[in-house]
């Protein structure tokens, strides 16, 4: 079942998609936040250390853009993960919603969007945001807004839940709302919920990978603020990360309370 949104009084109920329980390993990789190089490197070390190939299953957690100065490169590494490995899964974030509602294709919360680090990704391209809708679109890549607009809200495994911000406890599973999935943070993050799954999110930033098991894994580490970028593998409990600006991937085993 394709992950979708139901319109119902105006609140957009998100479905999340379950994948197929076939892959040898998991693999979900934190927020980019224009990273290039960074998420480069993470990937060819999954791949030239780890092994990484069309049996394990990759999902990325969403916010590929902004903050960092090559939103364009990440997004062009995006459509060649996607080429090599088919079945690779890429959530939408906050900021890919901010964007495709500024650009009047969706999404919402458009008008923050230059002021929450949006200046960044039309600099990547060259661009200078000013001027008409149509005439701003027609200079970004139509691949790139292809990836953009075919971005999902979450999946799941029969373990893990993976969402981008988080799950609201208080709705049932069936009735989160895309604003739930794409922006919340203290709701999810400082209290149990009762989906009895392991929810892998992004958005909210943490030094380290956040593991307050049976509920949550945070692996947002801060590459937006200088800080780490990472990806953890779930069936192995293994923790990759590449600091901003480097390019020496480090490896270690989850532990509990990151």
């Amino acid at each position: 079942m394709k992950a979708k949104s139901n319109d119902d009084g105006g609140v957009k109920r998100s479905v999340i998609r379950d994948l197929p329980n076939s892959a040898r390993r998991v693999f979900a990789v934190g927020d980019i936040h224009g990273h290039a190089d960074e998420i480069g490197a993470l990937l060819d070390y999954l791949v030239d250390s780890k092994g990484l190939n069309a049996e394990d299953q990759l999902v990325f957690i969403g916010d590929y853009i902004d903050r960092g100065g090559a939103s364009n490169r990440v997004i062009e590494r995006m459509l060649e993960v996607k080429r090599t490995w088919p079945n690779s899964v890429f959530l939408k974030g906050n900021h890919e919603d901010m964007l495709l509602s500024f650009l009047g294709l969706g999404g919402s919360n458009g008008e923050f969007y230059l002021e929450n680090g949006g200046a960044t990704f039309f600099r990547s391209y060259g661009i200078d945001a000013i001027g008409s809708l149509s005439a701003i679109r027609e200079k970004l890549p139509e691949s790139h807004l292809t990836f953009l607009r075919g971005l999902e809200l979450g999946v799941a495994t029969p373990g893990f839940i993976f969402v981008h911000a988080g799950l609201s406890p208080q709705r049932e599973l069936n009735q989160q709302t895309d604003e739930d999935m794409l922006w919340i943070r203290e709701e999810f993050v400082l209290h149990p919920h009762p989906f009895g799954k392991t929810v892998v999110f992004g958005h909210t930033a943490f030094n380290q990978v956040f593991v307050d098991l049976p509920y949550r894994i945070g692996i947002d580490t801060g590459a937006a603020y200088g800080n780490k970028l990472s990806a953890v593998e779930l069936v192995q409990g293994e923790v990759f990360q590449v600091a901003i600006g480097e390019r020496v991937v480090s490896q270690s085993l989850i532990t509990t309370k990151g």
